[in-house]
């Protein structure tokens, strides 16, 4: 399960990369959303590489950003008596280790929204211009993108 963060904004970019951010449900800056590792969403994340930050989330953060910034139908906070009364599952832990492992999607869950709206990151970020690589915050980050979700959650 990867966790794809848009970093940058859309003005004065190709309209296949703005179609590209729209498939993916990443209309703004600061917005998370989980996607499986299929050959199809690694190729919209190859396309819109020089705009978003993405790589393997692990169940601990993907608790973390659920309990914080998890959100039902009606901007609600996603809850542990929801997950026990609307799922099989007992606790936000074992729906995060759930998804992270792949046995189930978001969309799985009733009434919980796609797209976490995150926070900006605690210290920012270092730069939008360059990959992660190179010092930036664009691009791939492999383990190491659940550093920068808890630093926006």
């Amino acid at each position: 399960m990867y966790a794809v963060v848009q970093v940058r904004g859309v003005v004065n970019t190709r309209r296949d990369i703005k179609e590209t951010l729209k498939m993916l449900r990443l209309h703004h800056i600061n917005h998370c959303v989980l996607v499986p590792e299929t050959p199809e969403y690694l190729g919209m994340i190859r396309k819109a590489k020089d705009y978003i930050a993405f790589g393997e989330v692990d169940a601990a953060t993907l608790e973390t950003i659920l309990t914080t910034r998890g959100r039902l139908t009606g901007n609600k906070p996603l809850t542990e008596e929801y997950v026990k009364e609307a799922t099989s599952f007992g606790s936000i832990a074992e729906l995060a280790a759930a998804l992270a492992g792949g046995q189930i999607r978001m969309k799985d869950v009733p009434e919980l929204k796609p797209v976490l709206r995150m926070h900006p990151p605690r210290k920012g970020y270092k730069t939008t211009k360059r990959t992660f690589n190179q010092g930036g915050a664009l691009g791939y980050y492999g383990k190491e993108i659940n550093d920068l979700l808890i630093k926006m959650r």
